[in-house]
């Protein structure tokens, strides 16, 4: 019997991402491809990709306008005859990068990174885009055994306007999702103990671990679960050891960003590889430089996303050619401390400047630094008025209470830009 979360769910995908079955359909045909028939469809999408970035980006017209392709190259001496691009030339480039006011897409949504870096990027994603993207984690979930349907936890969101959380609130039901905003003891246990037919758990893998530390301190269980999935920190070796001891089974990653997509995803047999048919995957000198095949409406063409990666040549045990990605070392989540020993994701900064920004309209290039338990020192690149020091120091009290003591230090170099930029640095452990 068909369900009513997937009569829901396709109904939503009919209307937002007409796209996503075709995606769907070509996801799961190219699955077992060798690695030639891969990258002969990258190679395709590649040839595509260029071209039209010529015909309607000003900026890809000037950056790849004299560079001729020939069919008969092979896929890597393409990609070296191209230049790279980096996060802060994105950000300068925003207007001349986009495609939107030259080509009519039938639907762009508008998408936003993290912030990881102090600096989000807002872009076009337009529907086919989101739809392969969609498509790719429905992929990786589907080695799994769970439907983008089912019943999940969601530990990853912020608190925003009556407009926006009535958005997340709809999306949610569509999902048949539900989202904790807030991380203290009694609101996890309460969300354990009130979905008891969860399927999955997906989101920051810190906020993961600290779930975790929960569930197995007050003996708690999810008897029907079958994936817990992080995503957007580095998975280290201790959150997996408590990952078994709560949920019987360890935090399986996805790999991606906003701007580039769905890179890679775990499977069964616990390797990562990367999602071929959607973006090409280069290390150089030990960096992620990613491609986004799909990315039309915003070109992504050899973007360094500042992660240290290694790749193998190793074959999995599932059957898939797609390459591996070993270890992925760029994706760090720490943990601020509190007056005695009180502990919180770093996450945490991300929802208190992410509130900065929708409630105030206020963007901050900020660098935050813990030398001591229950301090924070917030480095930020301009000057700064009391009025926002004083909005900052009220939305962290949402997150922080009477447990945190919030300096800044104004006119900071923060980042050079030539590697990934943390938005938190512990001086503390």
């Amino acid at each position: 019997m068909i369900s009513l979360h997937k009569i829901i769910y396709n109904i939503g995908v009919k209307f937002r991402n007409p796209s996503y079955y075709m995606a769907m359909e070509e996801l799961s045909k190219s699955e077992f491809f060798s690695l030639e028939e891969l990258q002969d469809i990258q190679k395709k999408k590649l040839f595509d990709l260029i071209e039209f970035a010529k015909e309607n980006s000003a900026y890809y017209l000037k950056v790849l306008g004299e560079i001729e392709l020939n069919s008969n190259d092979n896929l890597y001496d393409i990609l070296n005859s191209l230049p790279t691009i980096t996060k802060r030339e994105l950000l300068d480039n925003i207007n001349e990068i986009s495609t939107v006011n030259q080509f009519n897409f039938k639907k762009i949504f508008n998408s936003e990174t993290s912030g990881t870096s102090g600096e989000p990027l807002v872009f076009p994603r337009d529907e086919e885009w989101d739809s392969y993207h969609r498509a790719s984690i429905a992929r990786g979930l589907s080695w799994h055994g769970v439907k983008p349907y089912c019943k999940s936890l969601y530990f990853w969101g912020y608190t925003n306007s009556k407009k926006n959380k009535f958005k997340n609130k709809i999306n949610d039901i569509l999902l048949n999702r539900k989202r904790l905003f807030t991380f203290d003891e009694n609101s996890i246990k309460n969300m354990i103990l009130n979905n008891q037919d969860a399927v999955m758990i997906h989101g920051y893998s810190s906020v993961i671990n600290e779930v975790a530390k929960i569930v197995v301190k007050n003996d708690l269980s999810l008897k029907n679960l079958k994936v817990v999935k992080g995503t957007s920190e580095k998975i280290y070796d201790s959150y997996n050891e408590m990952a078994i001891k709560a949920f019987d089974r360890k935090i399986i990653s996805e790999y991606g960003a906003a701007e580039a997509g769905i890179i890679a995803f775990e499977c069964e047999h616990g390797k990562m590889h990367i999602n071929e048919e959607t973006c090409i995957l280069e290390n150089i000198a030990g960096q992620a430089v990613v491609t986004n095949l799909h990315s039309k409406s915003f070109p992504i063409i050899r973007y360094e996303l500042g992660d240290a990666i290694i790749l193998t040549d190793e074959q999995c045990d599932c059957g898939r050619s797609h390459k591996i990605i070993s270890e992925i070392t760029g994706r760090v989540g720490k943990k601020i401390y509190g007056y005695n020993d009180k502990e919180y994701p770093s996450l945490t900064l991300y929802y208190i400047f992410k509130n900065l920004a929708i409630e105030e309209d206020i963007c901050i290039d900020y660098l935050a630094e813990q030398f001591e338990y229950g301090k924070l020192i917030i480095n930020v690149s301009g000057d700064l008025r009391k009025d926002i020091e004083d909005k900052i120091r009220n939305i962290s009290f949402r997150y922080f209470g009477d447990n945190m003591n919030i300096n800044f230090n104004e006119n900071q170099v923060l980042h050079d830009m030539t590697s990934k930029k943390t938005d938190f640095k512990s001086y503390l452990r």
